[in-house]
Parts: C-alpha cells; sequence; structure tokens
C-alpha cells in the first residue's frame, strides 16, 4: 500500500521505534524489500537516489515498477517511495513521476538557501499529499556521488529548517554513509539530544545505518531518530551471497546461469538483512 512517510514515521516517534529505509537498486531488491515487510508486518520505505534513478533508467521507471509489483504482490503494509538525497532538479523529476515522498538534502547551500529551497519544495509536496525530509549537517562519506564531510549540524539550524513544517529531518551527527572506519569516533549523542530538544516531535533521520552497533541504535531511537536507512549492507550481504554460489559452481550446474537461479541467493541474503534491520529497530508488527 503505496503511502506517504508522514503517519508512519508520526506513529514511530510516539512508539519509540525507527522504520527502516532500505535503498533499492533493482527489481530483486525492491521484491526483497517488500515480501519482507509484508511477512514482519512492517512499514517500510524504499529509498531511490539520483544515481539508483538513472540506472533504472528514469524515476517514472522506478514508480511504475514499484506501484504494479505493490499490488502484484497484494502488500498490504504501509511503503513510501522516496526519493534520497535528492537535488532541488531531482525533486521535481520524483514528483512528477508519482514518487510519495522526497528528501531535499540542502545541506551543501548556504543555511538561507537550504531554508529557501527547503520551503519552496514543503509547500509543493504537502499540496500533492507527499512527505518530505530535510538535511542539516552533512553526512560523512561518499553515496552515488554525494559526498559529505561528516561535520555535526547545528541544532539551531535544525529548528529553522524543521519550522519550515517537514515531515522528517537528516541531520549529521558523525553518521558516515558505506562502511564505517576502524578510528571511527562513533556517534554524537550531545548533538543528537540537542537536536531533538530545539525539533520537539519531530521524526529524526539517521542515515549511514549500516555497521552502527546495536546499542548506539538504540540509543539513537531513544533520542528521536524514527528513520534509520540501511543500503550498504544490503549490497554487501548480496554480493556476498553470490560470490559464493559462483564459487561453489552452482551456476556450472544444470540451468545454474539462469539469472532467475544466480541472483536468488543474493535477494534471500537481502531478506535476511532486511528481517534483522526491523527487529533491531523495532518495527516488527507495527504496520
Amino acid at each position: 500500500m503505496l503511502v506517504s512517510a508522514t503517519e508512519m514515521l508520526k506513529k514511530a516517534k510516539e512508539g519509540h521505534y525507527a522504520v527502516g529505509q532500505f535503498n533499492i537498486n533493482n527489481l530483486e531488491w525492491t521484491k526483497s524489500v517488500l515480501l519482507t515487510a509484508q511477512e514482519l508486518n512492517s512499514p517500510v520505505i524504499l529509498g531511490v537516489s539520483e544515481g539508483a534513478g538513472k540506472y533504472m533508467t528514469g524515476f517514472k521507471t522506478v514508480s511504475a515498477m514499484v506501484k504494479a509489483m505493490d499490488e502484484e504482490l497484494g502488500i498490504t503494509v504501509p511503503v513510501a517511495l522516496h526519493l534520497d538525497h535528492g537535488t532541488y532538479e531531482g525533486c521535481y523529476k520524483c514528483i512528477e513521476a508519482g514518487f510519495t515522498s522526497i528528501m531535499f538534502d540542502g545541506s551543501h547551500y548556504p543555511i538561507e538557501e537550504n531554508i529557501e529551497k527547503t520551503k519552496e519544495l514543503v509547500s509543493v509536496a504537502h499540496h500533492l499529499g507527499m512527505s518530505i525530509e530535510a538535511e542539516v549537517g552533512s553526512i560523512g562519506g561518499e553515496e552515488d556521488g554525494v559526498v559529505g564531510a561528516g561535520e555535526c549540524a547545528d541544532p539551531d539550524e535544525c529548528k529553522a529548517v524543521a519550522d519550515l513544517g517537514v515531515d522528517m529531518l537528516a541531520a549529521g551527527i558523525g553518521n558516515i554513509h558505506g562502511k564505517y572506519p576502524d578510528n571511527w569516533a562513533g556517534l554524537s549523542f550531545d548533538t543528537l539530544d540537542a537536536i531533538q530538544q530545539k525539533t520537539g516531535i519531530m521524526p529524526l533521520v539517521l542515515h549511514g545505518g549500516t555497521g552502527i552497533p546495536a546499542d548506539m541504535i538504540k540509543k539513537a531511537i531513544s533520542l528521536g531518530v524514527s528513520k534509520i536507512n540501511v543500503n550498504t549492507e544490503c549490497q554487501l550481504s548480496f554480493q556476498e551471497a553470490t560470490r559464493k554460489y559462483i564459487e561453489e559452481g552452482k551456476d556450472q550446474q544444470g540451468k545454474g546461469f539462469d539469472p532467475r537461479k544466480l541472483l536468488a541467493p543474493g535477494a534471500e541474503a537481502i531478506k535476511a538483512t532486511v528481517k534483522e534491520k526491523m527487529e533491531l529497530f523495532g518495527s516488527v508488527g507495527k504496520a
């Protein structure tokens, strides 16, 4: 059931759990996430970066695929189709394509310009019944060409953006896209606590969910994080399962080379990863 992310995140904030955003890259990714959400009776957000959208030939293709798959699989749990780290132009493309949610990442602009552009997109998105995420303070590392230094957000700037009426706010608190280095300092819970004090009931978003220890995840949720993004971990699970299948020579047995067989272990590995994360985030049974 395709919906905006607004209500599912309000419920998550009130219930002290988080909804997972799992980035999708193709049909197998999408199918695995949707089936797992349905099995666990969990709300879910399908994240699409601009790079992944381009890879899948465009946002209209992604939107059509997700809507058709949602119907064909008989999905009844709430599902939001969400643009991840969107540019100003990318947001309008996703609005046109029929996404149910967008993220405008204006963190690289001066705060005044971030506020101006976010305010405009909030008005457009809400007029169409879509949810919108904004960002203050960049997320470290690189994801599909989006590069950030990983600085912590200014709580006062977070409040200024939250006051624009966004439905969720991503704030840099030392989190990183991709694998975390051995010398990672960890999340800044002081920053997160200060941001929650300023933004109140606003659902907060934790990007870079791959590799953050479970105890940190649970503490972040207790401090107002209601949406956690996972991408790299699903990619690694898919890669490891596919490598194992080929190294064991299963692609050489019978019709093991058939892509439906070749991609099946990776798809099952994604399901296992999504299930593990949903259980950790506390969203199981919350649809």
